[in-house]
C-alpha cells in the first residue's frame, strides 16, 4: 500500500529550472528518472517511485538557482548505493567535486553519503539509508516540542 493509499502525506520537492523539457531529459538519463507526465512547463518525475517536480518558475515567485543564485534547499536521497547514484549523476554531467561520498561517523554509525550540484544549479546530498533505519529502530530519538 502508498502513502496515498493509506492517506498519509506525501512530501515531494519541486525544482525551479529554466526549460523543463532539457531539465527533464537530463535528469531520466542522470538519475534514472521516470516522467510520470508533462504540462510542457511543469513535469512531474520519480526516481525508483520517489516523485518530485520540476517547474519554469514564469515569474510567479520563485526563481531557478542559476545565474548566480544559491538554491534555497537542497534534495536529500536515500538510497542502496549512494556511490552508483552520485557516479551515474557525475558521468551525466553533475559536478561531484562539491562533497564527494565517503563515511561519516554518526551517533548511529556509519552514514555513507556525498552529492552532487545538478546542471541547473540545484544541490543533492546523497546517502545510504542508515538515518531512516536509525529512527525507525530507535537509535535515534526523536524530539518533541517543548521537550528538553
Amino acid at each position: 500500500m502508498t502513502n496515498a493509499e493509506a492517506g498519509a502525506p506525501t512530501i515531494s520537492v519541486m525544482l525551479a529550472v529554466r526549460d523543463a523539457q532539457v531539465a527533464s531529459a537530463w535528469y531520466q538519463r542522470a538519475l534514472g528518472a521516470a516522467q510520470l507526465w508533462s504540462l510542457g512547463s511543469v513535469v512531474g518525475l520519480a526516481v525508483e517511485g520517489a516523485v518530485f517536480l520540476i517547474a519554469e518558475p514564469e515569474g510567479n515567485g520563485w526563481e531557478a538557482p542559476d545565474g548566480g543564485r544559491a538554491p534555497t534547499c537542497r534534495v536529500e536521497v536515500f538510497c542502496d548505493d549512494p556511490d552508483s547514484f552520485v557516479a551515474r549523476a557525475t558521468r551525466a554531467g553533475a559536478s561531484g567535486e562539491r562533497d564527494p561520498v565517503r563515511d561519516h561517523q554518526m551517533p548511529w554509525g556509519v552514514h555513507r553519503q556525498g552529492g552532487f550540484v545538478d546542471p541547473f544549479g540545484h544541490i543533492w546530498l546523497v546517502g545510504d539509508r542508515s538515518p531512516l533505519w536509525a529512527l525507525l529502530d530507535g537509535s535515534v530519538k526523536q524530539s518533541k516540542e517543548g521537550s528538553e
